[in-house]
């Protein structure tokens, strides 16, 4: 008991907290899965292939194999570029700080350290539940249910502090329903995280190339699908489902190994930037796909990329769309210039570029917009001019309502970024992007469980935000984010606990 209380006041978080008249509420705790007691659940859902699966995810998730089986660390330099090895995340977790590192391990260590945290309340992500996307498609789902059920029964008994997410396949609409209904009604999580993608195959060479005889290209040769625009699958019964479940939707989706991110000798060349990127795509095909005009309720949290780039697209949403909208646009439709006009200006300005050339007329239009800028072999109709009629935008309001209401941000605690959020003076309409505190504790970004709260807060001290501006950090943004999905999130918690007692 002695040493608890001297860590506590040890902390600088724990002082910062102190002073505060509001919860904190971490939407971003990194946890690790004791695998013993984990294989048990997997052996009782799928028996040893299931176990080997899991093993199987979860020992490539950070590998990257090429020719002759061999991983990144078994080839030599030479290898590495003929393959084009990727080099994928390591030393990714914490170890020197050995009471951390339990503390991430054993659920009731982290459930009596939240006060030197200065949390009230927080939202795991145990690492095991990003694994099992990685897992063949008839392993998929019972990897999730198992997992998710072993994380259930996990935290239960401290539910009022602490509660995991569900992880949720996605590869068909159907798949994610399932496993979102057992998760939610059967298990009782209240959170889910998803990838923000899907990578599928291009049909037109897989047909041609099987990927079963051609695993090398199929690796190369494909897409990936973000559930909103240009989907070969409807998802929207998926979204509807959410939504009537009241779920608050994450993600942690990343980019490296795209093109700008494919380094085979340099981890940190293709990680910084890489949830943004990851996440940017995802947000996108859900504001053009039209999936936020047609589920207002739907909240989707977005982590471990920060916030700026939440008010960067949402700035150039804004800019496009008053130069592209279906009216602008016809500004640069090549049947609108006068050809007489443009004629008459030649004769008088450039006579001698069409000195002889008695049909200058019928080409001068194409010739001086260039022969590659007008491609078509027909006109662009109606529903082909107005890249932002699926999002159903007919006023700037409407971006602010589909790309600002509907996503959150999550934002690590010394990213000093964060301020672009918050800057109603740059954002159009004057707004400010749910930014939303994640600590993103257990990951090697974080090498100290307790110095992030106290982090954010020094960006205060240091002018990059204000108090105001924490408050909503730290808490009523993810407060807001949660409970304008489920009303109910808090109840019986400690933040419902604590605004029950400054209300009364």
């Amino acid at each position: 008991m002695n040493d608890r209380l001297s860590r506590v006041q040890a902390s600088r978080s724990a002082a910062i907290k102190a002073s505060l008249q509001h919860p904190v509420i971490d939407t971003d705790v990194h946890v690790n899965d004791y695998a013993p007691v984990l294989e048990d659940y997997i052996q009782h859902y799928g028996g040893s292939k299931l176990v080997d699966a899991l093993r199987k995810a979860l020992g490539g998730r950070f590998v990257t194999r090429t020719g002759g089986g061999k991983d990144w660390y078994q080839q030599t330099a030479e290898e590495r570029q003929y393959h084009r090895t990727l080099r994928v995340p390591w030393w990714a977790r914490v170890t020197r700080n050995t009471y951390d590192l339990a503390t991430y391990t054993l659920p009731a260590l982290l459930y009596e350290r939240l006060a030197e945290q200065g949390s009230d309340y927080s939202v795991l992500f145990p690492n095991d539940v990003l694994s099992p996307a990685a897992a063949g498609s008839e392993y998929r789902q019972p990897l999730h249910r198992a997992i998710n059920h072993f994380h259930a029964d996990q935290y239960r008994a401290y539910a009022d502090r602490l509660t995991p997410v569900a992880g949720i396949p996605l590869h068909t609409p159907q798949e994610g329903i399932e496993e979102l209904e057992f998760a939610v009604k059967t298990l009782g999580l209240k959170v889910i995280n998803i990838a923000g993608g899907v990578r599928r195959p291009i049909r037109a060479i897989a047909d041609k190339y099987p990927p079963k005889e051609h695993p090398e290209l199929a690796r190369h040769a494909g897409y990936i699908d973000f559930y909103g625009i240009d989907s070969e699958h409807d998802y929207d019964p998926f979204w509807a489902k959410v939504v009537a479940l009241g779920v608050p939707v994450t993600t942690h989706y990343g980019s490296q190994g795209w093109t700008g991110r494919q380094s085979i000798s340099n981890y940190m060349n293709n990680h910084i930037g890489h949830f943004a990127d990851g996440s940017q795509a995802f947000a996108k095909a859900l504001f053009f796909g039209g999936v936020t005009r047609r589920f207002p309720g739907l909240r989707v949290g977005l982590l471990e990329g920060g916030a700026d780039w939440g008010a960067h697209v949402y700035t150039h949403l804004v800019d496009r769309w008053e130069k592209r909208n279906r009216v602008a646009v016809r500004n640069y439709d090549p049947a609108e210039p006068d050809v007489e006009l443009l004629a008459s200006l030649f004769e008088r300005y450039g006579a001698e570029y069409i000195q002889g050339r008695a049909d200058y007329k019928s080409t001068l239009l194409r010739d001086s917009l260039g022969i590659s800028a007008l491609p078509h072999s027909r006109e662009p109709n109606e529903s082909e001019i107005d890249d932002f009629a699926l999002a159903g935008i007919e006023k700037v309001e409407d971006i602010r309502e589909r790309w600002v209401s509907n996503f959150y941000f999550g934002s690590e605690a010394d990213d000093r970024t964060v301020a672009a959020a918050f800057n109603d003076r740059v954002n159009p309409l004057g707004v400010k992007i749910n930014a939303i505190w994640s600590s993103d504790v257990g990951h090697w970004d974080v090498p100290e469980f307790t110095e992030p709260l106290a982090e954010s807060w020094d960006l205060v001290e240091q002018g990059v935000i204000g108090a105001a501006d924490f408050k909503a950090l730290v808490f009523d943004n993810p407060h807001r984010f949660y409970t304008e999905a489920n009303p109910r999130f808090f109840e019986g918690t400690e933040v419902g606990r604590k605004l029950a007692s400054s209300a009364a």
